[in-house]
Order: C-alpha cells, then sequence, then structure tokens
C-alpha cells in the first residue's frame, strides 16, 4: 500500500430530492395565515359577547394579526420562528383583557411547537440519511 492509496471516506448521506424543511415553511406560513384570520375574526365576537374590546386592546390585536401575515413571508429566515412564538406568547399575555383570544394563542402554539417538534425530527433523520426520499430506488 502506497502513500496515495488512503481509504477513502464513508459517503455523506444523499440530500433528499425535496427539501422537506421547504414543506414545513408551507405548513408554518399556512397556520399563520389562518391564525391571524381567527384572530381578527375574534374581535367582533369578543365585542359582541364578551366584555367588549378596549381601542387599546383591539389595535394591539390587530396588529398581531398582521405581523403574522407579515412573518408568512419571512419564514426562511432564522429569526422569524422566535418572532412567531413570542407573538403567540403575546396573545395569552391577553389573557385578563381578552380571554378568547388568549386561548386562541394557546391552541395556535401548541400547533407550532408541534410542528417544530416535527421539523426536528425530519432534521435528525435527514442527518442520519433515513428518509424515504434518501433511499436508493430499487
Amino acid at each position: 500500500m502506497s502513500e496515495n492509496d488512503t481509504p477513502e471516506p464513508a459517503a455523506a448521506p444523499r440530500p433528499p430530492a425535496k427539501d422537506p424543511m421547504k414543506g414545513f415553511r408551507g405548513v408554518l406560513s399556512g397556520t399563520l395565515i389562518m391564525e391571524a384570520i381567527t384572530v381578527a375574526l375574534a374581535l367582533p365576537v369578543v365585542a359582541n359577547l364578551g366584555g367588549g374590546v378596549t381601542s387599546f386592546t383591539g389595535w394591539t390585536v390587530i396588529a398581531i394579526a398582521a405581523a403574522l401575515i407579515v412573518l408568512c413571508g419571512m419564514l426562511k429566515h432564522r429569526w422569524a420562528v422566535p418572532v412567531v412564538l413570542v407573538l403567540q406568547v403575546a396573545l395569552i399575555a391577553m389573557a385578563f383583557v381578552l380571554p378568547a383570544v388568549a386561548i386562541l394563542g394557546v391552541l395556535f402554539l401548541a400547533a407550532f411547537l408541534w410542528f417544530l417538534w416535527l421539523r426536528r425530527d425530519v432534521a435528525r433523520r435527514m442527518a442520519a440519511g433515513t428518509l424515504a426520499s434518501q433511499q436508493p430506488q430499487s
């Protein structure tokens, strides 16, 4: 064996043909749109059936709904998901003023945490090379 006959390193797992993380961004984006619509439509219901909506709380909830819509296009950035989680906490913090909106924040926070857990699992399987799209075609 000569100097040039060094053993070749093991091949790295082949990346999937389709990017699964792009699909997660689509799911997160769709969920953000649904949440923005749900939160905005909760305001008239709270105003009629609940204790009412003050000007400050109404504009705060509308601003959060608008921020959720804007974040749909920003999900490719690393900072976008933590901002989404902060907005969920902001909705939950309104529990003393608008409990119905806080309940929506809890539900959507649970959904986003589940999506992030799924994304972590797919990333782990992608690194191990065990995704179905990484398997050799027979």
